[in-house]
């Protein structure tokens, strides 16, 4: 008599695996596994597959809670992954803390309603916060706490130090030693510490991002992946140049810097502390065009210079739907990271985006993320080609004769129609 077994997979339900191969074994009714029936497939659709694997990493979904915020500490980053979420970048940490000096408040929000009425609907959000201010060795606890908790959920760590090669070196070893599944490097924080040359100092000196990315790419023996800053001319120089200097992926964008308003009463910016304030990170609804571009850009380079096989690419901006994710996967991105739309809608958002992305592949019929991934990429192209193409349309359809071609096309039904076709005025 066969026997049957089941091999553990990492992050898929080793059941749910049988289910979906039990044809093969010739059954033609529901069986049982334990307590649990199953119909047969014939009876009911699966549902799209929404798990990505990226750079060797499992995840049940392509939705990643963006470093920020939402990843500041231990209940928050448990939370995440308690309701669904694919997977949890925390808060940049770097080795000290002290040096973190918040303030608040450190957030201001633009409305779409004029004059910024209070009940319009919130497209753009400012931040002036700063990377982790809580010490290393309680975040270092908490990363490893999370791993033991949840050994098959994806925690990457995002991770910016000064300019010093001991200091990167000595960051990693230690973040390593947690068990994380990924770095993600912050060269891209567009406020904050610029002198210490950490975040977007690095991001937009190319020759500075290439000596740091070789730094780090020679201790780490996780996957490390680059966080892009927008401000920048082009984006895709930053990116080329952390690939070849050994990160296996590239995530984008971060905010963009802003300066969010002023206030026509009392005449002083946004966010106001003791009456004064700084230029911050811009995100929210308001950036999502500007990210998708940012994100087709790296995408076509990519997949030119190095092929898209090898190496991930995470799309950051303005994600609170099903189908702002889409857009992304459609333009390359393997996964689609939320930061600002969870500080406004809360956690349990990511219910909400995984029913609305597979409503979207339902619609089309694509059965996982890599039938749709990149296949919006090829639609664009120069302005020249652009106009190319519409002056070659044009001249097929004026080749296109109208009216009828011989006595034989008159019918009795359609003769009116036919005579007005070949009139011509």
């Amino acid at each position: 008599m066969a026997s049957l077994s089941f091999t553990q997979i990492r992050g898929k339900n080793p059941v749910a695996e049988f289910s979906r191969t039990r044809p093969e074994l010739g059954l033609t009714r529901p069986y049982r596994v334990g307590f649990r029936v199953f119909a047969s497939e014939s009876e009911t659709k699966a549902e799209p597959d929404l798990s990505v694997t990226v750079n060797g990493l499992h995840m049940p979904n392509p939705f990643v809670i963006g470093s920020g915020p939402p990843g500041t500490n231990y209940t928050v980053m448990k939370r995440a992954f308690d309701e669904g979420w694919g997977a949890v970048i925390a808060k940049t940490v770097s080795l000290d803390a002290a040096k973190v000096k918040n303030v608040t408040p450190r957030y201001a929000r633009l409305r779409a309603d004029a004059n910024g009425s209070p009940k319009g609907q919130i497209i753009g959000w400012e931040n002036i916060e700063l990377i982790s201010d809580r010490p290393l060795e309680i975040m270092l606890k908490e990363f490893k706490q999370l791993k033991q908790e949840y050994p098959d959920r994806i925690l990457i760590a995002s991770i910016m130090e000064e300019y010093n090669k001991a200091g990167w070196e000595e960051l990693i070893d230690r973040v390593e030693q947690t068990g994380v599944d990924a770095f993600e490097i912050n060269f891209s924080c567009p406020h904050g510490m610029p002198e210490r040359k950490m975040g977007a100092a690095v991001g937009q000196d190319c020759a500075l991002l290439e000596e740091v990315c070789g730094w780090i790419n020679a201790k780490a023996t996780i996957p490390v992946w680059a966080k892009m800053t927008p401000n920048v001319t082009d984006i895709t120089q930053p990116a080329r140049v952390a690939l070849s200097s050994g990160c296996e992926g590239v995530a984008a964008i971060n905010t963009i810097m802003s300066v969010m308003g002023i206030n026509l009463t009392t005449l002083r910016p946004e966010p106001c502390v003791e009456g004064y304030s700084t230029p911050g990170g811009y995100s929210s609804k308001a950036v999502h065009p500007i990210a998708l571009a940012k994100v087709m850009n790296i995408a076509k380079m990519m997949k030119s210079e190095f092929g898209d096989k090898d190496y991930s690419l995470s799309g950051i901006g303005g994600v609170e739907s099903g189908g702002d994710a889409a857009e992304f996967i459609l333009l390359g991105a393997n996964t689609v990271q939320v930061c600002t739309g969870v500080m406004m809608h809360g956690y349990g958002m990511v219910k909400k985006l995984c029913s609305e992305l597979q409503d979207f592949m339902k619609l089309h019929n694509f059965s996982s993320i890599e039938d749709f991934r990149g296949v919006s990429l090829e639609y664009f192209t120069t302005h020249t080609d652009l106009v190319r193409r519409q002056q070659e349309a044009i001249q097929q359809r004026k080749a296109v004769r109208k009216g009828l071609q011989s006595d034989k096309e008159w019918t009795g039904d359609g003769f009116v129609k036919e005579t007005e076709s070949m009139v011509s005025n």
